[in-house]
């Protein structure tokens, strides 16, 4: 019986799964643990990782299930009490396994690497909106509002929810609250998973333990996206964020707010356009965007308009923007 179950989800992944699994077994931890690499990608050759890794256990879902269903299924099949999603573009220093297991068990919580608060109706959501989100986070700044995000810590902070690139949870307590919902196929599912997993308890982040993260380069490689991190809404990636994101807002926050982000998404179109074109009369080091980001923009919200009627529905649905 294993202490720990780790499991990692493929999709055209593979070189920075065995990046990561060369951390795991090079850290050596002392806690025992089993590896589940949950497969949403075809294969037809031989499979380099069992070659390399005999000891992992391999799931193939026969589909790009996404991030929720794929972690589902290796949560099922987890032989431990504890799980921990991790990402396949993380890099585990030594002892960051044995230090988050052993504070995690101390303290009954629930640790990541970084960690944020809810902010009423998702409005954070908005933020990487071209424009439109520097004035809000103008506003903001300008109210005092509490930044979203958990700045740099050493120590244990309490928070609402946690990235899911490092997410640990007990068997008991999803149990309780259920799998990650199955609707998402990529993007702000852990967000949802950690509202409902907060109401039986806390979350919390370890701040004395540290896990590189390679942000947004699996999913970038899945997508054929670039840049880091959610502030690309102009591609296939961003088409995926914004859908993600406004489901979750549709299932948390309500009907209300759902329509009053997709409205601002919406009005940022010609906000925008605008921004634009007064940027071509400035010098160029303010020229951040151009007619193809704004076509893209535009074309992704396009998409999210014909989606909204099933979105207000609040029904079961698979959202998958490929």
């Amino acid at each position: 019986m294993v202490n720990l179950s780790i499991v990692i989800i493929n999709y055209k992944s593979l070189d920075l799964i065995r990046d990561c699994l060369r951390s795991i077994y090079r850290s050596n931890p002392f806690v025992s643990f089993e590896i589940i690499v949950v497969n949403n990608d075809d294969l037809n050759t031989d499979n380099p990782l069992l070659s390399e890794f005999p000891a992992i256990r391999w799931i193939d879902m026969q589909y790009n299930a996404g991030f929720a269903r794929a972690n589902n299924e290796g949560i099922r099949q987890a032989g431990a009490e504890v799980v921990l999603i991790l990402n396949p573009d993380t890099i585990i220093p030594a002892n960051a396994l044995d230090d988050t297991y052993r504070q995690f068990i101390a303290s009954d919580s629930s640790p990541q690497i970084s960690g944020n608060y809810f902010v009423p109706g998702g409005l954070n959501y908005l933020l990487p909106l071209p424009y439109t989100g520097k004035f809000i986070k103008a506003l903001g700044n300008l109210f005092s509002v509490k930044p979203p995000h958990v700045p740099d810590s050493d120590s244990l902070v309490e928070v609402d929810w946690i990235n899911g690139a490092f997410l640990m949870v007990k068997q008991s307590a999803i149990q309780r609250v259920g799998l990650m919902d199955e609707d998402f196929f990529l993007f702000a599912e852990e967000a949802e998973w950690c509202a409902r997993l907060k109401k039986i308890g806390k979350l919390c982040i370890f701040g004395n333990v540290k896990v590189f993260h390679l942000q947004g380069i699996s999913s970038n490689e899945a997508f054929s996206s670039a840049g880091k991190g959610y502030y690309n809404l102009f591609d296939k990636k961003g088409k995926q964020i914004i859908l993600s994101n406004l489901v979750r807002i549709r299932k948390q926050y309500g009907l209300f707010w759902f329509l009053f982000d997709v409205c601002i998404y919406s009005l940022t179109i010609p906000v925008f356009l605008i921004g634009i074109l007064v940027s071509f009369f400035l010098p160029k080091s303010f020229r951040m965007y151009s007619f193809g980001d704004w076509g893209g923009f535009s074309r992704n919200m396009v998409y999210i308009w014909s989606k909204t009627p099933r979105i207000l529905l609040n029904r079961p649905y698979f959202y998958k923007a490929l």
